[in-house]
């Protein structure tokens, strides 16, 4: 078979097991909510709400059906995308949710993303350069350190020291309640204040994505400072490596225009997927940082048993890691030959 064909049948492939996917994700999701101890109802009515009171509410959300009819009812409205309306917000659908909080959720994932990659890759590079050296050993160190810290934690002593000692960054929320935020098309305030030509805007929003961006940025690089370094360790030691060195390619032009390349092709699957992840909410960076993105709004529908909005937010962060993954899984394909299905 050709690699032509052999590409079009691993698409194909992909593009059909998208589907089966996502409606793995919604069925798991719908069983799961309605498996959780506790009654809807009486989180959001209370337990000495009347009766009467309980059943409007319980017909409201279908809780009066069965499991399969509600199940099958929650497909239909999938089918013509309807995510349902919120309960705690009272006239809100889940989509004007989404339209709302999902800009803040991307301004911070990107951001954090770009720290993470900066410092990850650099620091990859670094020590898998230098084996064995007290670089190489610092390299993992850092690896294995910023994967296992909590970043709750991390982030609640980085707004100890930073924001309340020091008074260098803003606490939390995405800009000063008493100024008026950059407005425009995209949501996204470091972008809508640059085409607005509003330079103190632009630099307010990035004073208050800092911190934030910074922690999380910094706890993901670990990840890819890990999967650089191992990967480009063995890539250096291939034959072609070698061939270069006795042709005479200096060490950094093997390292930048040789090794480099070959080695990012697994990081590129991990990059994709985790920047999707964040896309699908943040949740605990968000809620440490009080920052307005889905992450933080998921939290608050969980807590309060706001089912069609945890369902709708889930099914959305579920839809967003299937297509990065069947996109990433395209995009290898193209790079790396050897991949078939």
């Amino acid at each position: 078979m050709s690699r032509a064909k052999a590409l079009q049948y691993y698409i194909s492939a992909r593009l059909l097991l998208a589907p089966l996917m996502i409606w793995t994700i919604v069925t798991v999701v719908f069983l799961l909510l309605r498996a959780t101890p506790g009654d809807p109802v009486d989180a959001i009515l209370g337990n000495r709400a009347p009766e009467a009171a309980k059943a409007v509410m319980r017909e409201q959300l279908g809780l009066n059906k069965s499991l399969l009819a509600q199940y099958f009812d929650y497909l239909g409205n999938l089918l013509h995308l309807n995510l349902g309306n919120s309960i705690t917000s009272k006239g809100t659908s889940v989509w004007e949710i989404i339209q709302r909080h999902f800009p803040a959720t991307v301004e911070l994932t990107f951001y954090s993303m770009v720290v993470a990659i900066a410092v990850g890759v650099t620091l990859g590079m670094v020590a898998a350069s230098r084996p064995g050296t007290s670089i190489d050993v610092g390299g993992r160190l850092f690896g294995i350190i910023t994967y296992s810290l909590p970043i709750f934690w991390v982030g609640m002593l980085l707004q100890l020291v930073l924001s309340v000692q020091l008074g260098l960054f803003p606490l939390g929320t995405r800009f000063p309640l008493n100024e008026t935020a950059p407005q425009g098309l995209t949501g996204i305030y470091t972008i809508d204040s640059i085409l607005g030509g509003n330079l103190s805007q632009f630099l307010t929003s990035i004073h208050y994505l800092a911190l934030p961006c910074l922690t999380l940025g910094i706890l993901l690089s670990g990840i890819f400072e890990r999967m650089v370094r191992v990967n480009l360790k063995q890539t250096l030691q291939a034959d072609y490596v070698e061939a270069a060195r006795a042709r005479g390619v200096g060490e950094r032009q093997i390292l930048l225009a040789h090794a480099l390349k070959n080695a990012l092709i697994p990081v590129i699957t991990v990059l994709g997927l985790t920047f999707a992840s964040l896309l699908g909410g943040a949740v605990l960076t968000e809620v440490t940082f009080s920052w307005p993105g889905l992450g933080n709004r998921l939290y608050e529908a969980i807590s309060v048993r706001d089912y069609p909005t945890v369902q709708g937010l889930m099914i959305f962060f579920g839809v967003i890691v299937v297509i990065a993954s069947m996109l990433i899984d395209i995009i290898n394909a193209y790079i790396d030959p050897r991949i078939r299905y």
